[in-house]
């Protein structure tokens, strides 16, 4: 059985697919209701599986009208999308981003799910076993070349 943070986050996922503009807006105590969880919860779902490495745009407006409003935000066209890769990570990369944007890219189906664990393994804090910054700077370096020869094949 999932857990409810899996439950919250594939409800989100649901209620933005079905939506027109792929946006939607909530009411952080309305969907803590509905789970039968407290407002932190969602808090918490929305922190880590919503964040822009990972493809989504989050506003929120407090006090008694407020919401919380969450934009699934597209890749750009083939063409720009070494540019956008290059741009993402930059000179530095830490563990969590290198993940959000694997997961984008395999979520978009640029990257097959064994490529996306692959590239998680090679960038993972494990494998590069060296102090930071440097660690971030090589996981950004790799990153870098193996994204740029998987998407380049496959365009």
């Amino acid at each position: 059985m999932r857990n409810i943070s899996d439950l919250i986050e594939q409800y989100l996922k649901q209620m933005i697919r079905e939506s027109a503009e792929g946006t939607v807006e909530i009411q952080r105590n309305e969907l803590a209701d509905k789970f039968s969880c407290v407002p932190s919860q969602i808090n918490y779902v929305i922190a880590t599986r919503f964040t822009l490495e990972r493809g989504y745009l989050v506003e929120s407006k407090r006090g008694g009208g407020g919401y919380i409003r969450i934009r699934k935000l597209e890749l750009p066209a083939h063409q720009p999308i070494h540019e956008h890769v290059l741009r993402t990570i930059g000179s530095r990369i830490d563990q969590s981003a290198a993940e959000g944007l694997i997961f984008r890219l395999a979520e978009a189906k640029l990257l097959t799910g064994r490529e996306a664990q692959l590239l998680k393994a090679a960038v993972s804090r494990e494998a590069i076993a060296v102090n930071l910054p440097l660690r971030d700077e090589i996981r950004a370096r790799l990153l870098k070349a193996m994204l740029v020869a998987l998407l380049a094949e496959s365009q």
